[in-house]
């Protein structure tokens, strides 16, 4: 049976200690009703749908410029070609104003649903969503097959954690 061996660094335990008091703070803080957020059960999961995949790629877009846009695009296209659509899980996780490649009026639209097609993921952070609905007061029409994410944020952490490679074009 292979043991874990774990390796510490000085002051290491240290910072765990102190990573786990910021967090149950934050937790304790986070409490109350206005900021409690469902389970993201969805988010779990990143895999699903690739089971067969050996390249995992998180791509985060979280501004509205037109070319990072096009460069996250072509970067899924690359990314594909060079391993095939089976062996890669893509994942391009949108929040801020980088929602807007998600708009369901984004000129971008038919490469957004080629892609999908493809079997890339274009995630939408829902908390983006409320806050320009909010300040507006008008809906967002979204690309109706964008998954929605409560946190964009949250949605890159679970993916990291589950063997992705984030890039930020």
């Amino acid at each position: 049976m292979l043991q874990r061996l774990r390796v510490s660094r000085p002051g290491a335990d240290r910072v765990r200690e102190v990573r786990r008091r910021i967090l149950t703070a934050g937790g304790l803080a986070a409490g109350s009703a206005a900021f409690a957020l469902p389970a993201r059960a969805a988010d779990i999961r990143p895999d699903e749908g690739k089971p067969f995949a050996e390249h995992r790629l998180a791509l985060q877009l979280s501004d509205r410029a037109q070319d990072k846009q096009e460069l996250i695009l072509s970067v899924c296209y690359n990314i594909l070609k060079a391993y095939g659509p089976d062996l890669v899980a893509i994942d391009v996780v949108t929040f801020g104003p980088g929602i807007d490649l998600l708009r369901a009026a984004s000129p971008h639209r038919a490469r957004v649903d080629s892609l999908i097609a493809q079997g890339v993921r274009f995630d939408v952070c829902m908390n983006t969503v409320d806050t320009i609905e909010r300040e507006t007061g008008k809906k967002v029409d979204l690309n109706p097959q964008a998954q929605k994410v409560q946190v964009g944020v949250a949605r890159i952490i679970d993916l990291c954690e589950n063997r992705y490679v984030l890039v930020r074009p």
